[in-house]
């Protein structure tokens, strides 16, 4: 409670705070809450406002998927859980990478960029820096554009069945590497997969042939239509081989066409995602 913010650049352009670590935050109509922030990539004064953590990516829109579907693979729901563009929060800011996080500033901060940390499952707060196998922001104001955070932008992005086509995506943003670069990221993903997109961009709402919607495309811009095997998240309904946070990200191993599957660092890794 040392200082009253709305966010962790606030409180580094008010009181030149540098260390990492939790911090209180307040809404704009004063709800009190704790998370995580980055006071020293690219200049520091990042939110951590969200985390997506696969408890089992065995699991296919089970409970815990809060990010897709925790009612199953159904296409009556195609919104799923529809966290990606609601008010509900869930998750400890210690735990972020050992289950979901949301916290109030994915929907109250308003913001100019994200920056993203793949974070190895369960890693202490302490070490997530360093442990992480990919980290990245990005720095053209993007956010500007679209209402100033992820909640606004997935309101007219929507994340849902059968929204369009494979061409109907979102944005896709040029990233800066602060931890990997555009070939790592490309070895995080599959041979095949490989082919299907570009590394340096984080892409907004991908739809894939069977027209499943998947939040966000980390690190990459697809150019094909499989992009169940590189994005995460989701709506309420895919194929039903498809369903959850890394859709079809271990499609090896049902025995069907190889070479699609992400590499366990990635599957085992909690997605942690911050404003500025």
């Amino acid at each position: 409670f040392k200082y009253i913010a709305r966010s962790c650049k606030e409180i580094l352009d008010n009181h030149s705070e540098r260390e990492d670590g939790i911090y209180y935050l307040t809404t704009a109509n004063g709800m009190k809450y704790q998370t995580f922030c980055d006071m020293n990539t690219a200049g520091g004064g990042w939110t951590l406002v969200a985390s997506v953590h696969e408890n089992s990516i065995y699991g296919r829109c089970t409970v815990g998927d809060r990010w897709s579907s925790q009612q199953g693979n159904n296409p009556n729901l195609p919104d799923g859980d529809g966290n990606w563009s609601n008010r509900n929060t869930f998750g400890l800011v210690e735990s972020a990478t050992s289950d979901d996080y949301k916290n109030p500033g994915y929907y109250d901060i308003a913001a100019k960029d994200v920056s993203v940390w793949h974070v190895p499952n369960n890693f202490p707060m302490e070490h997530w820096n360093l442990a992480a196998i990919l980290r990245y922001h990005t720095e053209n104001n993007f956010l500007r554009l679209y209402g100033g955070n992820l909640f606004n932008l997935f309101k007219q992005f929507p994340v849902r069945y059968n929204i369009g086509s494979c061409s109907n995506r979102g944005p896709a943003i040029p990233i800066v590497y602060d931890h990997g670069n555009r070939e790592s990221t490309r070895n995080l993903y599959g041979p095949k997969s490989r082919n299907e997109f570009d590394p340096g961009f984080i892409t907004f709402r991908a739809i894939n042939n069977e027209r499943g919607a998947m939040a966000i495309c980390s690190g990459v811009k697809p150019r094909g239509c499989n992009s169940e095997h590189y994005c995460i998240g989701g709506g309420g309904y895919f194929h039903p081989d498809q369903c959850g946070y890394f859709p079809s990200f271990d499609w090896d191993r049902l025995g069907r066409e190889q070479g699609w599957s992400a590499s366990k660092e990635m599957t085992e890794s909690a997605v942690l995602l911050f404003y500025r």
